[in-house]
């Protein structure tokens, strides 16, 4: 499946979410990350962000699709990260 990934923490919960995050997906955007992962690797992260996030406070939007095809990407303005949704 490809999975974006888009987070809004307390700065002092960033570090941890980005280290995740790097784990398994690509860096997009500040704190946007997207890429493919198999089941028990998307598990894996959800699990993990879990750890990392207080949910009373926090946010983090998944989006999942079945490939980088579906989804239609436009920028405007500079590229921060890689996006290329296919790595």
């Amino acid at each position: 499946m490809f999975v974006i990934v888009v987070y809004d923490t307390l700065a002092e919960r960033n570090p941890g979410i980005l280290r995740t995050c790097r784990q398994y997906l690509h860096w997009v955007q500040r704190s946007v990350f997207q890429g493919e992962l198999s089941a028990a690797q998307h598990r894996k992260l959800l699990s993990a962000i879990k750890q990392h996030i207080d949910p009373t406070y926090d946010s983090v939007l998944i989006y999942r699709t079945q490939g980088p095809h579906h989804i239609q990407t436009e920028l405007i303005g500079q590229p921060l990260g890689n996006t290329d949704p296919i790595l």
